[in-house]
């Protein structure tokens, strides 16, 4: 995901202009730095670090999904397919 393309998506997200701690806007943030974090571990696959932060990243956007499901389903449904992710 490029920079330019967080910043598009988290403009679509927001709900004014200073919104950073969203629920949608935080599942943006965590999906750049884990999407960062990936290729990281595969370049370096005994920084075990790395992948401690990263799972616990995944973990977070995970229940910050679920709070957003169970709260907004449309804001759910709409953010899943912008930021390219699976339903669960």
């Amino acid at each position: 995901m490029t920079k330019e393309l967080n910043t598009s998506i988290k403009d679509q997200v927001r709900q004014h202009p200073q919104d950073t701690g969203s629920s949608e806007v935080q599942i943006v943030d965590l999906t750049v730095k884990i999407k960062q974090l990936i290729e990281h571990t595969k370049l370096n696959k005994k920084d075990y670090s790395t992948k401690l932060g990263l799972l616990k990243m995944v973990s977070k956007r995970r229940k910050l999904l679920d709070y957003l499901k169970r709260t907004n389903q449309d804001s759910y449904t709409s953010l899943l397919g912008k930021i390219g992710l699976k339903q669960k």
